[in-house]
C-alpha cells in the first residue's frame, strides 16, 4: 500500500486518489509512474469502464509537480533528474489526453501546474467552491507546461494569455465559465455523486448534469472585455504598454493592478509563454505539444530564473526574485529561439510506447 497515492477499483470503475496532503498532493516522479501504470492496466481491462481521479483529503486537488526536485536538479546535476521528471510527467499527460475510457477529475481544491496537467485531459472536469485553478509558472521562472500551451491557447478572448502571464487564480465558477471545468458541484454533493458514478459508470454525463443549484457568478466575466483588449498582442512589451496607458490616462485600477502583477513576473517566462501559445494554437496533435514543451522545459530548467524564482517564492519566501535578464527588453528573439529549438534526435520527448 503506497502512502502518496491510493489506486484501487470499485466494480467497473478505477479510482486514483492523490494522498500527499502536506504538499497539497503535488506530483512526484513515482506518483506519475504509478498513475501511468494503473491507467495502462485499466485500458486493457474490459471490466473497467471509467476512472475517477481525486484527492484523499485537505485543500489541494494537486498543487503541481515536484518543484524541490526540479530546483535541486537545476542546481546540482545540470537538469538531468528534472528532465527525467518532465519526460514521464508529460508522457502521463499525453496518455490521459489520448485515453479511450472516460476519466472524471474532481478538482475540489488547489489545481495548479501539474494539477492542471492531470485534470484538463479528462473528459469530465468537476469544479467546486473550493477550486483554485492557476498556471502560476511566470512567478517562478518556469513556463506553462503539462499541456498548458494547448489548453490556454484554445480558451479564446485572450484569456489564456492573461492566465499564462499573470498566474491569476480562478475559482470554480470561473473555471466553469471559461470551459476549464465541464461541471460545477457543491463539495457537499461529491460523495453522493461519486457513489452514483461507481454504480452507473455508463451514465457519468447525466449524473454530473443533474441540477444542483446555480453556481456563483464568474467574476472574470466582468473583466473579459478588458482582458481581450489589453492582452491582445503576442508581443509582451505591447501588453505592458497597453496596461500602462490605461492606468495612467484613464485611472484604471484594474489595469494598474495587472501592470504591477506583471512587474513581479519573469520577463523570460512571459515571452516564452506568449510564443508558446502562438505555436500551440497551430498544432493538431497533442504529442507535438508535449514535444515542444519538453524542449522548452529542458532549457528553462537550467536558466537562472527558475532556481532564483523558486528560491524567492517557495524556499526563502522573500518574494524578491532577481530575474536575469531583469527586463522584457533584455529577452531578445535569439534567446527565445534557442529555448524553442529542436533537441538532438536522441534527446527529444517521445510518448509511451
Amino acid at each position: 500500500m503506497r502512502d502518496d497515492i491510493n489506486i484501487h477499483t470499485h466494480g467497473r470503475v478505477g479510482h486514483i486518489s492523490l494522498n500527499r496532503p502536506k504538499a497539497l498532493h503535488a506530483l512526484t516522479l513515482d506518483m506519475c509512474l504509478a498513475i501511468s501504470e494503473a491507467l495502462a492496466a485499466w485500458a486493457e481491462d474490459d471490466a473497467i469502464e471509467a476512472v475517477i481521479l481525486d484527492h484523499a483529503e485537505g485543500r489541494g486537488f494537486c498543487a503541481g509537480g515536484d518543484i524541490n526536485l526540479l530546483r535541486q536538479s537545476a542546481l546540482n546535476d545540470g537538469g538531468k533528474a528534472g528532465r527525467e521528471f518532465f519526460l514521464h510527467e508529460y508522457r502521463l499527460n499525453h496518455q490521459m489526453f489520448t485515453y479511450a475510457k472516460p476519466i472524471v477529475a474532481f478538482m475540489d481544491g488547489v489545481t495548479m501546474g501539474g494539477g492542471v496537467g492531470i485534470s484538463q485531459p479528462c473528459k469530465f472536469r468537476v469544479a467546486t467552491e473550493n477550486t483554485r485553478f492557476a498556471m502560476p509558472e511566470s512567478g517562478i521562472g518556469l513556463f506553462p507546461d503539462v499541456g498548458g500551451g494547448w489548453y490556454l491557447s484554445r480558451l479564446g478572448g485572450r484569456l489564456g494569455q492573461f492566465l499564462a502571464l499573470t498566474g491569476a487564480r480562478l475559482d470554480g465558477s470561473e473555471c466553469l465559465w471559461t470551459g476549464l471545468a465541464t461541471h460545477y458541484l457543491p463539495s457537499d454533493k461529491l460523495a453522493e455523486v461519486k457513489a452514483r458514478i461507481l454504480d452507473n459508470p455508463d451514465r457519468i454525463g447525466g449524473i454530473l448534469s443533474e441540477p444542483v443549484g446555480t453556481p456563483p457568478p464568474a467574476r472574470i466575466a466582468d473583466n473579459a472585455d478588458k482582458i481581450a483588449k489589453h492582452f491582445a498582442s503576442d508581443t509582451y512589451e505591447d501588453i505592458l504598454a497597453s496596461l500602462e496607458a490605461e492606468a495612467e490616462n484613464n485611472g484604471s485600477e484594474w489595469a494598474a493592478k495587472e501592470r504591477d502583477t506583471l512587474g513581479t513576473k519573469s520577463p523570460q517566462t512571459c515571452k516564452v509563454a506568449l510564443r508558446e501559445l502562438v505555436e500551440s494554437a497551430k498544432l493538431d496533435d497533442f504529442a507535438d505539444e508535449m514535444r515542444m514543451e519538453y524542449r522548452i522545459g529542458s532549457r528553462v530548467l537550467t536558466r537562472p530564473d527558475f532556481a532564483e524564482g523558486v528560491r524567492a517564492v517557495i524556499v526563502d519566501k522573500t518574494g524578491d526574485p532577481k530575474w536575469d535578464p531583469p527586463t522584457p527588453e533584455g529577452v531578445d528573439e535569439a534567446m527565445i529561439d534557442a529555448i524553442f529549438a529542436p533537441l538532438p534526435a536522441d534527446e527529444e520527448w517521445t510518448p509511451l510506447a
